[in-house]
């Protein structure tokens, strides 16, 4: 029975987790980030990976950083890997090689492509075709290692990051115990990366969800389904509320409007100029309000000569 520590901390990482007990593998150490304030009340509130870790009684650690430059004494006994899956810390290499065949990572993407903290959102926003998950032998670098194994996912039209996200966490975890046995028995070889075909997804920030009407309607299409569920694309009416864009669509067709305009509004959407084509809004979010049907939210608000912007 292999000893498997891991590390690892919102929903992201709980299927390679559970899949590694349901394996039979032994789970000396779960790292974790420490419990953090959220929701409206900001209660405290625990990580995805540390309840799951809490349900089957396994020893867990919450460091703030991982800068000591050596083991913990209560970390115990070094294992024979080290699982790390969407963790939020850089490994250090004291961590890396404390484990007898190492750390290997659960990655989002088709590495090279795709390296840093936000591979699923990028891969929406840039129109990919298609993105997977990799496994790969961890190094000093961010997402650099040479990489065990890929599989490839096709990203279905209309799919929304929080969808793509769910489809891709069951597939890495599947591949991570499908090329477990190679990387503990040494037959599964790495490949090194190659780094010209590199590109990176830095970490999301509120601002970026803000929607520019001037970019083309696809492009806003693809910016509302990257940053569902978050940060979720956002725009401002005329007299400055903010709204949250949770469902869009670009349509067939143009219009010599200036961009962010309503040029109609129905049932089946709120039609707004682009700097190229119209996006069709479909659900929507008034501050402290529930998520609605444009239907809905026609139903409530005058949209006559309304300019969105941000």
């Amino acid at each position: 029975m292999p000893r498997i520590a891991f590390a690892g901390t919102p929903d992201f990482a709980v299927p390679s987790l559970r899949l590694l007990l349901e394996g039979g593998c032994e789970i000396p150490l779960v790292l974790t980030q420490p419990d953090r304030p959220a929701g409206r009340g900001r209660r405290l509130t625990q990580s995805p990976v540390k309840r799951e870790a809490l349900e089957h009684g396994l020893d867990i650690r919450q460091p703030r950083r991982l800068d000591s430059g050596g083991i913990p004494a209560d970390w115990g006994d070094a294992p024979d890997l080290l699982v790390v899956a969407a963790y939020g810390l850089l490994m250090p290499p004291w961590v890396i090689d404390w484990p007898r065949f190492g750390a290997v990572n659960v990655h989002a993407s088709l590495l090279p492509r795709w390296r840093g903290a936000a591979p699923i959102q990028y891969a929406i926003l840039t129109g990919d075709g298609a993105t997977g998950a990799s496994i790969m032998k961890m190094d000093a670098g961010l997402d650099t290692g040479p990489v065990y194994s890929r599989r490839k996912l096709a990203i279905e039209a209309g799919e929304t990051a929080g969808m793509l996200h769910d489809r891709l966490a069951r597939s890495g975890a599947e591949l991570l115990m499908e090329s477990l046995p190679g990387i503990l028995s040494g037959d599964l070889e790495a490949e090194p990366q190659d780094d010209a075909l590199a590109t990176h997804a830095p970490r999301l920030v509120k601002s970026d969800g803000v929607l520019n009407w001037t970019a083309p309607a696809a492009d806003l299409e693809r910016r509302v389904r990257a940053f569902n569920p978050w940060p979720v694309a956002e725009t401002r009416t005329a007299s400055g509320e903010r709204l949250r864009i949770w469902g869009a669509v670009a349509t067939e067709g143009g219009s010599q409007a200036r961009p962010g305009s309503v040029i109609r509004a129905s049932a089946e959407g709120i039609d707004v100029a682009t700097g190229a084509g119209i996006l069709r809004l479909r659900s929507l979010q008034r501050p402290g309000g529930r998520v609605m049907s444009a239907a809905d939210y026609v139903n409530s608000n005058t949209l006559e000569g309304e300019t969105f912007g941000s």
